[in-house]
């Protein structure tokens, strides 16, 4: 597999790539992809590459998925007849309290 990483400067300005890919626990995904000369180099000094391009994408997944949480949250916030709707129940719920 080392081969495959070479550096041949006689290649163009891009390398295809092949990595594994983590998506499940019990499975892998080989993927082909495109890098800049620059990129190419630096995944190169990387022991796993497989590895650090798997916690890239999964920082990317988990940024990706605060900021739709956080858009989420202010819709909800911003929308008054779901907050009406909710202190209803709230008032629902609290009907069964013992205090």
């Amino acid at each position: 597999m080392d081969s495959f990483f070479a550096l041949d400067h006689n290649m163009p300005l891009w390398y295809d790539y092949s990595v594994i890919l983590k998506g499940h626990i019990d499975m892998q995904h080989r993927s082909t992809f495109t890098l800049d000369e620059e990129v190419a180099q630096f995944l190169l000094t990387k022991e796993n590459k497989s590895a650090y391009i798997n916690t890239l994408i999964r920082r990317d997944i988990s940024q990706e998925l605060e900021a739709a949480i956080l858009k989420a949250n202010i819709e909800e916030a911003e929308d008054a007849q779901y907050l009406e709707e909710l202190s209803e129940w709230d008032n629902t719920l609290s009907d069964g309290e013992i205090g």
